[in-house]
């Protein structure tokens, strides 16, 4: 028997090998030969395919070239006459001057030859460097194109197996000559659309991909993907990257059988036959996955391309997402916004049959309930509660359920007030990530209980991939935990996939890499297991389990705040007014058109143009999406936008002509062209807002006007107009002339000296010294304002953000700039009623014309109330990076200044104790923004402004900003704007600046009233009146949701109420007797039944229900009408009757 002692069986004696340390990094960088580059000739993409072929026995090609910019359909398309094309040929321009995107149709007739029926794939490469879209020929929209050589790249067109067989197959394709992201100047994204840009057909080609190969290269990236991404020096990474570079050196070019023998290798990763499994992979390894998967296409509804080509690009995405199902069964897709859906319905009805299709059997899923991914922070609270009622109950009427999860991951930031609309839109969850882009402090949670102002929860989920356009790689699915900031509590995240901005969803090659990475996960615990076959909904369903209901969860309570994209407050002025103005219109057009529609009982034949006004917001909610009101597109969005606006001021304005007209037959509005041919008459005033109130109106007197001259009190200096006094003191909603009342107080205004100018009323006084506001005084009160030494006015900051020019507005801005004076001040008007000064100030090419007013009258009616200065400004603006801002340093000291938020106001600091505090240099507030402390306060109340700032004793309003990216000329030109300074007595919790705010918003209704017409409105019993609590307010008087506005069966009026201040209060909600309100419900926004209310007689014999609100609550009362009983035939529709603070 021989002795090996000492000697291992299979361990050689001898070693005459170099032997090295492995040189790791060597071995990663030799990864990158392996696809494309300079070996591309010899590596695995040379045997990608096995045969291309373009010449014209095989593909046929035709064109025509749709006129200028128009978008025909595909039936008019193919009315046309085409002609023959070929590859090479270049198209465009990308525009006129004016506008982006012409569209070219092409007639595409292929040869197959009969041999490549044995091929595992035939396809149709087209590549137009732009986007595209294949359609059948009776014009179904199968899949979108994208051309060019980016990672968004889809220029296959898999024909299917039973064509092939035919050997011949004809389709359309529809090309446009934009890019994903538009046609940007030199490549730059956020730069200005370049007007003349060509695209070239790099390829029609007719192709057999080598699938082997294929399959070989998604197995080797997935690879180099763990080895690049699993983090640290685990078994896993080196056996990826080892298995890679085995890879390398079994492959032969010219050697088929390589590819197999690679692949084979791949196993030693992904399990053996795991490829074999296709979507089952999923259903093996761990029962729980940390990571979920769901296809995504976040398609900006205007970005850098107008409305009408993401009309476009939701067909392209989309049905490349319904073929993607088909091939890949375990694929859920999500998208969100109920416009798109709709121009899907309305543009291309074939497509939205099979987007139907694929809803019902749960593989696309809408999400949002929204009407677009809106800006949240400048809507109204009545916008945003209309986005959600919108948007869902498009989506329960054509797919038959409304959206469980709210989706908004790109808005610049997030208002408190929307945790409470959410669930009040039947929604429970929420789903964001725009903080992850924070400049200043990394948001600290990634799943919470995000608790609204008014302490609504809703369970929110922040992916920690850090983006909604996630690329399906590992280093995404590991980031899913590795970055979750809240594994202590749940230890799920949503991996949102897919290329997105501009469109196009996710490419096959995620869907592959997903199913290698969920094969690694089967066999390693080095990487999370990742989910696929399910909805959002689910995901949240869930978590909502895993968390015990949100209870194991932290929670996040006021706004999300977003540290970045401060500029969208101000970018584009014109728009945020318009956005203002619009909403404000619809509110009122909604109150006159109720209340003249419940005059049908009158015998008139008033119908409730609810189709009209829901039109009129569908537009209005549109402007509202997130790259649209913040001004952060191209020009030519704010070309359509502003569009947009006229016509919903146009038919707004009509629609309330007609409202009016039949409350009020015998009477026009004062701007209407046949006031001038009245006679006689009486000029009155109808107030929409819910609080009493008194007006100085401007009343035109040239001309036949003449004739109100004795109406007025006060007449300008020049005689064209002159200054009435209007008294809705009483209640109800009509106001009536009356001349300088008791306790009213001239005003006055005096030049002393050279440039020294003082406007004074009882309450206030203000004080310009060298073209600044040297003092702000309290006269009541003996105080001044301004600190000794410091002055208000205009100034001018430079702004140069460090990239996201629309977007940003930097800290570093407030370093550098000038104070403005105001010059050439004279005096205007001198009183009684008004006294005002009006100057002009010059600053580089840029003339600024201010006037600036003060009234005789306090703010609004409560007790104590002192006026305000108000400030209109007409610009003439031509400066460019240079921001606008008017600022007040004030003797007022807190830690905290308010600003108006929806349905209610929230706190931000004045001081920069923190980098979180030092990050909210500029903020979004709606009609006000106030510093306040114990006994006294001063507000800015704006008119159509949304930035705001208060550092320190300095508070501020933006005006105006000047950024050349996207939109070169953004800002040019001609503005109009107001803004006021509102000294008030008490701490703002105290004061009447949210009242003063909406009726500086909403100016009075003025009309001349016939002298044959009928007794005054408020003569007879009010309809509504609202008592108790005066910090509560009616927002919105309307039409029931789904109301027979043609019948005259069971009517309803909706009333949207709100807490403003913070706190508690109970109202008491009277109807009067001849109403005959047979129900009261309370309901949520889409007037669904919550509760039923207890109704009672009261003392005067009217009938009533009490509502008890907390801080911030919105309530929604839906009033069930019966048929009235008689009335006089005038009524007033609303009062609110409100005690003293």
């Amino acid at each position: 028997m021989a002795c090996n002692h000492g000697h291992g069986a299979g361990y050689p004696k001898e070693n005459y090998g170099p032997g090295a340390k492995w040189i790791k990094h060597l071995t990663q960088n030799r990864l990158g030969t392996f696809e494309g580059g300079h070996f591309a000739d010899v590596n695995l993409s040379s045997v990608l395919f096995t045969h291309r072929i373009d010449n014209k026995e095989h593909v046929k090609l035709e064109v025509w070239s749709a006129p200028g910019l128009s978008k025909p359909t595909f039936e008019e398309a193919m009315k046309q006459k085409f002609r023959p094309a070929s590859k090479g040929e270049s198209f465009g321009p990308s525009s006129d001057p004016k506008f982006v995107g012409t569209n070219h149709w092409w007639k595409v007739s292929v040869t197959i030859p009969s041999y490549w029926e044995q091929y595992e794939r035939v396809q149709f490469e087209f590549d137009p460097g732009c986007e595209a879209m294949i359609f059948s020929t009776d014009g179904t929209p199968l899949q979108g194109i994208t051309g060019g050589g980016g990672g968004d790249r889809r220029v296959e067109y898999v024909i299917p197996h039973s064509i092939v067989k035919t050997g011949k197959h004809e389709f359309v394709i529809e090309s446009s000559c934009n890019g994903m992201f538009g046609v940007p100047w030199n490549g730059d994204t956020i730069a200005p659309p370049d007007m003349n840009r060509y695209f070239g057909l790099a390829s029609a080609d007719l192709v057999v991909p080598n699938m082997e190969a294929w399959h070989l290269l998604w197995d080797f990236q997935a690879l180099r993907q763990i080895s690049e991404s699993v983090p640290g020096n685990t078994a896993l990474q080196n056996k990826a990257l080892t298995t890679a570079n085995a890879i390398m050196n079994v492959f032969e070019k010219g050697d088929v059988h390589s590819l197999t023998a690679a692949r084979k290798l791949a196993e030693e990763v992904f399990g053996e036959d795991w490829a074999e499994k296709g979507e089952k992979v999923y259903e093996e390894g761990a029962e729980k996955a940390q990571v979920w998967g769901i296809g995504h296409c976040h398609i900006d509804t205007a970005w850098l391309w107008p409305y009408r080509v993401t009309q476009q690009k939701v067909a392209r995405s989309w049905s490349t997402q319904v073929d993607l199902m088909d091939r890949y069964p375990e694929h859920r897709f999500t998208c969100s916004q109920a416009q798109q859906y709709k121009w899907l319905e309305q543009q291309y009805p074939p497509l939205f049959e099979r987007v139907k299709e694929k809803i019902k059997a749960g593989t696309f899923h809408p999400v949002g309930g929204s009407w677009v991914e809106n800006d949240s922070n400048m809507p109204s609270g009545e916008a945003l509660a209309r986005q959600f009622i919108f948007g869902q109950r498009y989506f329960e009427s054509r797919f038959g359920a409304r959206c469980k999860t709210a989706w908004l991951p790109d808005s610049f930031g997030l208002t408190g007030a929307l945790p409470q609309l959410i669930r009040l839109a039947d929604m429970d969850y929420f789903f964001t990530q725009k903080l992850s882009w924070n400049n200043s402090n990394n948001f600290p949670h990634s799943t919470f209980n995000w608790v609204g102002i008014d302490g609504t929860q809703v369970l929110c989920h922040m992916t920690p991939v850090d983006t909604y356009t996630a690329q399906a790689t590992v280093g995404d699915v590991v980031k899913g935990v590795n970055n979750h900031k809240n594994l202590e509590s749940s230890d799920i995240s949503l991996l949102v996939f897919g290329n997105g901005d501009g469109g196009g969803g996710p490419l096959a090659k995620m869907l592959e890499n997903l199913r290698r990475i969920r094969a690694t996960s089967n066999k390693s615990r080095d990487i999370p297991p990742v989910n696929m076959g399910h909805s959002v909904d689910e995901f949240f369903d869930v978590l909502a389990k895993d968390s015990d209901a949100g209870a194991k969860l932290p929670n996040w309570s006021g706004e999300l705040y977003l540290e970045f994209h401060r500029g969208t407050y101000t970018s584009h002025g014109s728009i945020k007014k318009g956005n203002r103005k619009s909403e404000i219109l619809l509110r009122d057009v909604e109150i006159i058109s109720t209340f003249a529609s419940l005059f049908k009982y009158h015998k008139t034949d008033y119908v409730y143009p609810n189709e009209k006004i829901n039109d009129c917001w569908e537009k209005v909610l549109l402007n509202q999406f997130h790259d649209v009101l913040p001004g952060s597109a191209i020009g030519m969005v704010y070309d359509d936008a502003e569009k947009l606006y006229a016509e919903v001021r146009k038919d707004g304005e009509t629609l309330l002509e007609e409202a009016f007209k039949a409350i009020f037959p015998p009477s026009v509005s004062l701007s209407d062209p046949s006031f001038k041919s009245k006679k006689t008459g009486t000029i009155v005033g109808f107030n929409t807002t819910c609080f009493p109130r008194r007006d100085i109106v401007e009343v035109p007197l040239s001309g036949a006007a003449q004739r109100l001259k004795s109406q007025v009190v006060q007449t300008a200096k020049n005689g064209a107009s002159g200054f009435a006094l209007l008294d809705c003191s009483a209640g109800g909603g009509v106001a009536y002339g009356t001349g300088m009342y008791a306790n009213c107080k001239p005003v006055s205004v005096a030049r002393v000296g050279t440039d020294h100018f003082v406007l004074k009323n009882a309450s206030v006084q203000l004080t310009i010294i060298e073209g600044r506001i040297a003092s702000l005084y309290d006269v009541a009160l003996d105080r001044e304002l301004i600190p000794a030494g410091e002055s208000g006015g205009l100034v001018i900051f430079d702004d140069k953000p460090n990239y996201w020019d629309a977007w940003d507005v930097e800290i570093h801005h407030l370093e550098k700039f000038q104070k403005l004076r105001f010059e050439n001040i004279s005096i205007a008007a001198e009183g009684p009623l008004r006294a005002s000064l009006k100057s002009t100030v010059k600053y580089g090419q840029s003339t600024i014309n201010v006037v600036i007013s003060l009234d005789a009258i306090p703010a609004s009616l409560k007790k104590n109330s002192r006026s305000f200065f108000r400030f209109d400004a007409e610009v003439d603006w031509h400066e460019r990076h240079e921001f606008l801002k008017f600022e007040l340093p004030l003797n007022i000291k807190n830690d905290f200044a308010t600003y108006e938020t929806q349905f209610g106001h929230v706190q931000r600091p004045t001081h920069k104790n923190t980098t979180w505090d030092m990050a909210k240099f500029e903020v979004c507030g709606h009609k006000y923004a106030d510093l306040s402390e114990y006994g006294y306060g001063v507000a800015i109340l704006s008119e159509s402004k949304y930035g705001f700032s208060c550092r320190g004793n300095v508070l501020r309003i933006s005006l105006l900003r000047a950024a050349t990216a996207p939109d070169a000329e953004q800002d040019q030109g001609k503005h109009e704007f107001s803004w006021a300074v509102m000294p008030h007595q008490g701490h703002f919790l105290e004061s009447d600046v949210p009242i003063a705010a909406i009726l500086f918003n909403s100016p009075i209704h003025v009309r001349l009233l016939e002298d044959t017409a009928e007794a005054p409105l408020l003569k007879t019993k009010p309809a509504f009146q609202l008592e108790g609590a005066p910090n509560v307010f009616l927002e919105t008087v309307k039409r029931g949701l789904d109301d027979d506005f043609e019948s005259h069966d069971s009517p309803s009026v909706v009333l949207r109420l709100y807490e403003a201040y913070g706190g508690h209060g109970t109202v008491k909600l009277k109807f009067a007797e001849h109403l005959s309100v047979v129900k009261v419900l309370i309901t949520n926004l889409l007037e669904d039944k919550l509760e039923e209310l207890s109704v009672y007689q009261t003392e005067d014999a009217s009938s009533a229900v009490k509502l008890s609100f907390h801080g911030f609550e919105v309530k929604t009362v839906k009033l069930i009408l019966g048929r009235p009983s008689a009335v006089p035939k005038r009524e007033s529709w609303v009062t609110v009757e409100k005690p003293g603070f």
